[in-house]
């Protein structure tokens, strides 16, 4: 498995920004499809975004389309995940998730192998 450390999560006003980040430790990241999920207190977890192992192919939930972004670096073995407009119900414990070389992207967190401990946001109104 991928080990998949998440950063800049924190505190933010609503209507601004912040920009998660998800190391991975493997040299083969240029070949995991990479999703990010949220999880807020008493939710199941949500697909959030999602980018093809190539990068060519970007996927997002209805509620986040239009102010996130995801992205990669594969020189860098990063993920990323520009958030803007943020509302207060976007507060939530957010993922960084890898799947198996070669896989597709998906929209279901059973089909991602390796998860970050996840890092809060947080929204204030």
């Amino acid at each position: 498995q991928v080990q998949l450390v998440e950063s800049g999560g924190g505190l933010v006003q609503a209507g601004g920004s912040l920009r998660l980040s998800c190391a991975a430790s493997e040299r083969t990241f240029s070949s995991n499809a990479m999703g990010w999920f949220r999880q807020a207190p008493g939710k199941d977890r949500e697909f959030v975004a999602a980018i093809s192992w190539r990068g060519g192919s970007t996927y997002y939930a209805d509620s986040v389309k239009g102010r996130f972004t995801i992205s990669r670096d594969n020189a860098k073995n990063t993920v990323y995940l520009q958030m803007n407009s943020l509302k207060p119900e976007d507060t939530a414990v957010y993922y960084c998730a890898g799947r198996r070389s070669y896989q597709s992207a998906s929209y279901y967190p059973g089909d991602y192998d390796s998860w970050g401990q996840g890092t809060q946001v947080t929204v204030s109104s």
